[in-house]
């Protein structure tokens, strides 16, 4: 398989359920693979990687399966979405899978409704994720409301956080931190850290965090934690794996203002917590130099 194939689909696995996008071991082809939508679990379609993917695009070859809780002819409408993202998302030389999976979660929740609305769909959407990526106004961080129970005196000392500067849109307020971590429960404990005693971060609207490490014996541990704004987290990771760096975690709070910011907010929150990254030497200068040298071929 290609390897590059191979690196996004532990990539997306790692982001989203382990059996998102798997090889097809009923086609020959080595690039087959079968995606499964995290927006509707219960539609997969099948893929064709290329053997030079990422320099050429996959083909959506049609559904593999479709489940009893989809409206009949929802599983073609759904092809037709993705192949219509994909023509949109894809840029030769850069894996796609992600972005598109985003995006098509996006679309696909809006064909739902549609369907709902008009009253062709079923009432049972127990595969569905309701929580669509627009949604800016829910509810607020959870990590704030665990504050109250976090003794200080147990914390620790204060983590090694290096902060971006805030960044502001349409009042909304985004400001990353980054630190250094060696285990998964020291990153939590870091975010508790950060909640029970700054007051500031523990009233945002969202604390979104990821963190990747390495640990003893070729262990690997990644996770992230949406925090209430849907699909950010899993963006911070796949950052964290784009620019690959490890033994360390990010937190971007945001207070919301008011004004919902679309997909523009994903952009933002991306933004803080690589300059967060770049500001605390977690990127070597040399290696960023080499990426954007790729980039311009």
């Amino acid at each position: 398989m290609n390897p590059a194939l191979e690196d996004e689909i532990e990539a997306i696995n790692s982001i989203y359920d382990e059996d998102t996008l798997v090889p097809n071991s009923d086609s020959s082809t080595s690039g087959a693979c079968i995606l499964r939508l995290p927006s509707l679990p219960s539609v997969a379609l099948r893929f064709d990687f290329p053997a030079d993917y990422p320099d050429a695009p996959p083909s959506i070859l049609g559904t593999h399966s479709v489940g009893d809780d989809v409206p009949k002819g929802f599983g073609t409408r759904v092809v037709d979405v993705v192949r219509d993202v994909l023509a949109q998302v894809y840029r030769p030389g850069e894996p796609c899978v992600f972005d598109l999976l985003e995006e098509v979660g996006e679309v696909v929740q809006r064909e739902r409704a549609a369907d709902e609305a008009a009253g062709g769909a079923h009432e049972q959407t127990a595969g569905v994720n309701h929580d669509a990526p627009d949604d800016e106004d829910g509810p607020t961080s959870n990590t704030g409301s665990r504050a109250a129970d976090i003794q200080v005196d147990q914390l620790g000392p204060e983590p090694p956080w290096v902060l971006s500067e805030p960044a502001v849109e349409k009042k909304s307020v985004f400001l990353a931190r980054a630190a250094r971590v060696t285990s998964p429960q020291e990153a939590k404990g870091f975010v508790q850290h950060l909640v029970a005693t700054d007051k500031k971060a523990a009233k945002a609207t969202h604390n979104i965090t990821a963190w990747r490490i390495r640990g003893a014996n070729d262990a690997v541990y990644q996770d992230c934690d949406d925090d209430g704004e849907t699909a950010a987290g899993g963006r911070l990771l796949h950052l964290m794996q784009l620019m690959d760096i490890w033994d360390a975690m990010v937190v971007v709070t945001r207070w919301y203002g008011g004004i919902h910011l679309g997909p523009d907010r994903f952009r933002i929150i991306n933004q803080t917590a690589r300059e967060a990254f770049v500001l605390g030497g977690f990127v070597k200068e040399e290696k960023e130099k080499g990426n954007k040298k790729k980039g311009k071929k």
